[in-house]
């Protein structure tokens, strides 16, 4: 595992010379080439070097941030044409990326606490120094105090959990199981937020409408699964004191995402839309992790994974609309057909996928999550039904209103796409549907 963190570290001086950006997006794609071929066991950590190792769920998850990384580099080529400071922006995409395998391949608790919270620090970055609006500011003070407010009392959890058990290593917890209800929400508050859910959601559409498409795409892929990545990993030494607390997430997540789902419907801003749909999507996450059982723990995964693919590759898309129109605004963007119909076929493919379209990997997640609170109690699937039905009507919602109707006459000409957009697009989808075919891998870790 240090090979890979000695490898980034090297790149981070050739993001400071002339005329590399896209050697290291290449060097990027190498890497995730190589960590691929990382030999893995089901059951156990693997590839252990120092304090880092490697499991089915950690793995999932770093192959899923070089991916975008390397893909965040590449959606950003505006930033390089009009040279706005693309060397330190590729110095934040690296130095983002080396806090984000850290805090998935670390297995000390505070070291994964420390690296949890770095990686807070180039993403306001992000958003601060490439963001669009004025309110950037703004929207980097929600990200930040937002998640900072609930970091402190996962700290003096995890420092209490060292004091009762003496150590740190995450593959020791299965040995304790604690029913305390302080160090309970002082362990999930945290991830909570960072998901995120219902109630202490608003810091992501904020921070989503003034990030640059870089920062949105990110935030969408890695950023909110943080926060499943901690519940996962944390839940096992808290069994017993959330058998009777789980009630009150699940209700919380389950109305809370047919509230978004609703919300999603009031939105006129594209990447806001897209936004709250990902809110949407992890309160079912949480959900389905709250119950405590082997289809949720694999459904909330597999959805995470696929979500991840999916919600940046929409935001690409907006992306690509606003570089063409200079506006997110659904009112202009549509009828979008007319002049990039090729675009419309990905619009269609990432929609479809959005609302849990078979073959991709959201449906599989979906179907274990369904899966897991029904079994859990009948009575979810009320809500789960109201989820379902709207997400697939503010996806519809979206894309006839950009894609059909009248066009904006203010428009009169544009290309209609470079082949570098169509590849991003084309590396978004392919493996949120090529990776059903290998579904196996994630039924199986547990």
């Amino acid at each position: 595992m240090m090979k890979f963190i000695l490898m980034m570290g090297f790149m981070m001086p050739l993001c400071l010379k002339k005329n590399m950006f896209w050697l290291v997006q290449m060097l990027l794609m190498l890497m995730m080439l190589m960590f691929m071929n990382l030999t893995l066991s089901i059951m156990n950590f693997c590839n252990l070097s120092y304090m880092f190792g490697c499991d089915m769920i950690s793995y999932g998850l770093i192959l899923l941030s070089i991916w975008i990384s390397s893909l965040m580099i590449m959606a950003s080529e505006s930033l390089y044409k009009i040279d706005l400071y693309f060397n330190l922006f590729l110095f934040n995409v690296i130095f983002l990326l080396i806090m984000l395998y850290l805090t998935f391949s670390v297995m000390n608790l505070f070291l994964f606490y420390l690296f949890f919270e770095s990686s807070l620090i180039p993403t306001l970055m992000l958003i601060i120094g490439w963001g669009y609006q004025p309110e950037r500011m703004q929207a980097g003070m929600y990200l930040l105090f937002y998640t900072l407010f609930a970091s402190l009392p996962l700290l003096m959890g995890i420092f209490y959990i060292y004091y009762e058990m003496n150590y740190m290593m995450m593959y020791f917890l299965k040995f304790y199981d604690y029913n305390l209800l302080m160090l309970y929400l002082c362990l999930i508050m945290a991830f909570l937020v960072k998901m995120p859910m219902y109630f202490v959601h608003l810091w992501l559409p904020k921070a989503h409408v003034e990030a640059p498409i870089s920062g949105s795409m990110i935030l969408a892929a890695i950023m909110l699964k943080l926060g499943g990545y901690g519940l996962l990993r944390i839940m096992i030494i808290l069994q017993k004191i959330n058998l009777k607390m789980s009630l009150i997430w699940i209700i919380i997540s389950l109305i809370g995402g047919f509230y978004i789902s609703l919300k999603c419907f009031c939105q006129i801003d594209m990447k806001s839309l897209i936004a709250y749909s990902s809110v949407a999507h992890m309160s079912i996450v949480i959900g389905g992790i709250m119950t405590m059982n082997y289809w949720g723990f694999m459904g909330a995964y597999i959805l995470m994974i696929g979500h991840g693919l999916c919600s940046s590759g929409m935001f690409c898309l907006s992306n690509m609309n606003y570089e063409r129109l200079h506006s997110r605004s659904l009112f202009l963007n549509s009828g979008m057909m007319n002049f990039m119909p090729s675009m419309s076929l990905f619009w269609f493919l990432l929609m479809s996928s959005n609302m849990a379209a078979p073959p991709s990997l959201n449906l599989m997640g979906e179907i274990s999550l369904i899966n897991s609170l029904m079994s859990w109690s009948y009575m979810s699937i009320i809500l789960l039904m109201l989820i379902s039905f709207f997400s697939a009507g503010y996806s519809l919602y979206l894309y006839s209103y950009t894609q059909h109707g009248k066009y904006n006459l203010g428009i009169y000409s544009f290309y209609n796409g470079t082949s570098r957009e169509y590849l991003i697009l084309m590396l978004h989808w392919l493996p949120l549907n090529i990776l059903v075919m290998k579904i196996d891998y994630s039924m199986i870790w547990f």
